[in-house]
């Protein structure tokens, strides 16, 4: 069986353009290419944008600063069979659809869709403008469309590696609690409290008490612990939902079963050369 490559850096997939890229994204100018007016009506969003909540408020403040001063910043644009396809910029334009504006300042670039998904998840995660819900909706698009793995995806974007696996464990949340995690009603630390709850059923319920009480994350917290405490008949220990993820995770990574208990990881073989494959993927031997 093939093995599954290894994911791309974003040096690797912009190549020497990079600091270019990196240029835009920072304050929306760059060393490379000059800027034209292109028909606002022209350009189409960004199909990979990972933004999908827009505060009204801060794009109309924007809108108003346009009709005074105009757009400082020029927008990044890739031709289209009909127009363009948006590649960074979503709130100067929203804000200059906003201001009325005909025309806007553009920088053309040749990106394909991989580089397209990169730079905007790049502008939202530097900006900090993404939900904890849409910030791991865009990480699990970079690991399933372009193998990236967690580790680069923590070091490319200039976070841990823990908060990106806390941050893809959101995404086993029901959809109900996403909603309200993206819409401001719930922070991330009351997500991650509701995942250490057994059912989904108990998580919405918790969830929706959370909302209209506004209890804090420390109650939520408290309120989770005492729902998991078993009864006094039972023996069995409450299961620790973060240690199932990591037991699936493991299991998935070396095709094995894998147990933890006891503060330690067992990981099961068949034979030598079943445990060589295992060694193989951990990179203690090179593979035969």
């Amino acid at each position: 069986m093939a093995k599954k490559k290894l994911g791309k850096g974003l040096g690797e997939i912009f190549g020497d353009d990079i600091d270019v890229v990196l240029s835009e994204i920072s304050n929306g100018s760059s060393n490379k290419g000059s800027a034209i007016e292109i028909n606002i009506n022209e350009v189409r969003p960004n199909p990979y944008q990972p933004r999908k909540q827009f505060d009204k408020q801060e794009i109309q403040g924007l809108a108003d600063s346009i009709k005074e001063y105009g757009v400082i910043n020029p927008i990044s644009v890739r031709k289209s069979l009909s127009g363009y396809e948006l590649i960074a910029g979503e709130r100067r334009l929203r804000a200059g659809k906003v201001a009325g504006l005909k025309t806007i300042p553009a920088i053309i670039r040749d990106y394909n869709d991989q580089q397209m998904m990169a730079v905007s998840v790049l502008e939202n995660v530097q900006r900090e403008d993404l939900s904890p819900i849409e910030e791991a909706n865009a990480y699990k698009q970079l690991i399933e469309k372009y193998d990236f793995t967690q580790e680069e995806i923590a070091r490319q974007f200039g976070k841990s590696r823990t908060d990106v696996a806390n941050k893809m464990r959101l995404l086993n949340l029901p959809t109900e609690i996403q909603k309200m995690v993206n819409s401001g009603d719930l922070s991330n630390g009351h997500a991650r409290a509701l995942l250490s709850l057994n059912d989904k059923k108990q998580m919405i319920e918790m969830a929706n008490e959370a909302k209209s009480k506004g209890l804090s994350v420390r109650q939520v917290e408290a309120l989770c612990k005492k729902t998991n405490k078993p009864s006094k008949k039972s023996k069995d220990k409450p299961r620790d939902p973060f240690m199932d993820d990591v037991v699936d995770r493991l299991q998935k990574k070396y095709s094995t079963k894998v147990e933890i208990n006891n503060k330690s990881i067992n990981i099961k073989y068949n034979d030598i050369e079943d445990l060589n494959r295992i060694l193989e993927i951990m990179g203690l031997i090179e593979e035969g």
